[in-house]
């Protein structure tokens, strides 16, 4: 991957008081919700899926990945989005993958 993003860890930090009681999963492992993060290598629940750029055919980088909140606000089953760009095209590209 092109301009490789150094990883940063996203600690989904709850903004009202809506969020704040939002109950955490019922049932997954402790560190399902807590995945979210930027740049570094995808966390892929599946097979890797780098996509390519639409107009310029290159593979796109990794931007980031975002996690399932709880039981109410899931990604399939337990999954997780990752983003990926193209900064010569400035094109994005999401991916779902789950469990």
């Amino acid at each position: 991957m092109k301009n490789k993003i150094p990883p940063f860890k996203l600690i989904a930090e709850p903004l009202n008081e809506e969020a704040k009681k939002l109950p955490p999963f019922k049932w997954a492992d402790d560190e399902i919700g807590k995945r979210h993060q930027l740049g570094g290598k995808p966390q892929f629940i599946q097979n890797a899926e780098i996509p390519i750029c639409p107009e310029c055919k290159k593979q796109m980088t990794f931007y980031g990945q975002l996690d399932s909140i709880n039981d109410e606000f899931i990604i399939a089953d337990c999954g997780m989005i990752y983003v990926f760009l193209c900064f010569e095209c400035n094109e994005s590209k999401s991916i779902i993958q789950s469990y």
